[in-house]
């Protein structure tokens, strides 16, 4: 099969889309490991210890996924969609350094917009124990708090949640 220069240039359009799709299927990091509703295979059928308290102080932020190869493949594929767009540009030596431009412009891009999708909405939550301690859990925001609400500490180190009482 011989491809002529039309379609050449007609699947070259395409190259983007394909890219876009890869790096949408390739950032969605699971967030729902910083939930407190969610428990992880391992601690499932096991005794958690659990202790009460009242929250005292309760903070809105961000969870950054741990997932690097997110970032490095928004990287690559911002770069490839950057060095293609930018390749369209002018000609001779002109093109070459339009495509060099973008495809470092759209690396840069393409990590930032990776970074902030596997961004996850959380809150840091204070609790003071009946036990007269203090400390402080950061989980996933899928559950409603508030100040002075009554809450349970399932788990130990880094397995504590906080779930309603």
């Amino acid at each position: 099969m011989t491809l002529t220069l039309p379609s050449l240039r007609s699947s070259r359009r395409w190259l983007p889309v394909i890219a876009i799709g890869v790096l949408t299927l390739g950032g969605c990091a699971n967030s729902d490991v910083y939930s407190g509703n969610v428990y992880s295979g391992d601690q499932a059928k096991r005794a958690q210890s659990v202790s009460y308290g009242t929250i005292t102080s309760l903070r809105p932020v961000q969870i950054q996924a741990t997932d690097e190869g997110s970032g490095v493949l928004g990287g690559l594929g911002g770069a490839v969609i950057g060095g293609l767009l930018g390749s369209q540009i002018g000609g001779g030596s002109g093109r070459t350094i339009a495509a060099a431009a973008g495809a470092i412009g759209g690396s840069v891009a393409g990590k930032s917009i990776a970074d902030n999708v596997d961004q996850v909405d959380a809150y840091e939550i204070e609790v003071r124990r009946d036990a007269g301690d203090s400390l402080i859990v950061v989980q996933k925001a899928d559950t409603a708090f508030s100040v002075g609400q009554r809450v349970r500490l399932v788990g130990y180190g880094a397995n504590l949640s906080v779930a309603p009482y």
